[in-house]
């Protein structure tokens, strides 16, 4: 399933591209693709610095009534969470870098990192692992934290499936010795939970996990972290099992009005 997002394809006036605030919108159908050539191939370059884009890196920008701001740097970035995938329906659209969008070459979206970043992306289900440029906007539906081309998608055993479990690391340290797919290990064994609050005082988490309680059947913990003073009392939800888990308990959070949440990363103490 290619799930339906938004392109960046143009700044409706200079006036926008001043204040930053770039305009999102899906743009005519483009042509149709080329039969894929035999096999994927890894990038055509290997991943090195790049100055920003001077396009799809505004201050900030508003899609669907959510405003994104994206980073100043992709340094240490890193989070796990849903990736989906899109292929021919963009083929030979614009990307948000203004740069061609071609199913067949390893790149991705990504809402908030800077463009263009290199990351590596890690399919948390088998351990396969991709390095990708991202040169895009995206995906702008809940629940998804990045969205990878069809070459992307093959590689990492993505497309039948449509979305699966991800970790996004961005590679900044380009001088560092050996394959950046080598410096972190797999942990697709950890289980991951939906952060949905953090507060100061255990008695607002202690509220947030009672009113959460009466709709779900899923374990709420509540989790004092660091274990020294100050505290910061987190409250989250599962283990989540699989994408459908997700997007049911995050489609229950939104009834709810909790549009604030995130996968945790790993099993907290």
């Amino acid at each position: 399933m290619i799930v339906l997002r938004m392109r960046y394809v143009f700044f409706l006036s200079t006036l926008a591209l001043m204040s930053g605030c770039g305009i999102f919108q899906r743009g005519p159908p483009p042509r149709s693709p080329q039969p894929a050539p035999a096999g994927i191939p890894e990038p055509a370059t290997s991943p090195s610095a790049e100055p920003l884009s001077r396009y799809g890196n505004p201050e900030s920008y508003d899609v669907f009534g959510k405003r994104y701001y994206p980073l100043k740097s992709a340094a240490n970035y890193r989070e796990r969470g849903i990736a989906s995938w899109y292929g021919k329906d963009f083929h030979g659209a614009l990307t948000s870098t203004r740069e061609t969008y071609d199913m067949y070459k390893m790149t991705a979206a990504h809402k908030i990192l800077p463009l263009p970043t290199w990351v590596e992306v890690t399919n948390l289900a088998n351990g396969r692992k991709a390095v990708l440029r991202v040169n895009d906007r995206g995906p702008f539906k809940d629940n998804r934290v990045i969205d990878l081309s069809y070459a992307a998608a093959l590689k990492l055993d993505v497309v039948e499936t449509g979305t699966a479990f991800v970790e996004v690391r961005a590679l900044t340290n380009f001088a560092a010795a050996g394959s950046p797919s080598m410096q972190i290990p797999n942990e697709a064994s950890v289980p991951m939970f939906l952060q949905i609050g953090a507060f100061g005082e255990r008695a607002n988490a202690e509220r947030l996990k009672a009113r959460v309680e009466l709709e779900f059947t899923d374990d709420i913990r509540i989790l004092a972290e660091p274990p020294n003073a100050p505290r910061l009392y987190k409250v989250q939800l599962g283990p989540i099992r699989d994408v459908a888990h997700a997007d049911q308990a995050v489609l229950t959070l939104e009834e709810l009005g909790i549009t604030e949440h995130h996968f945790v990363n790993r099993v907290e103490q």
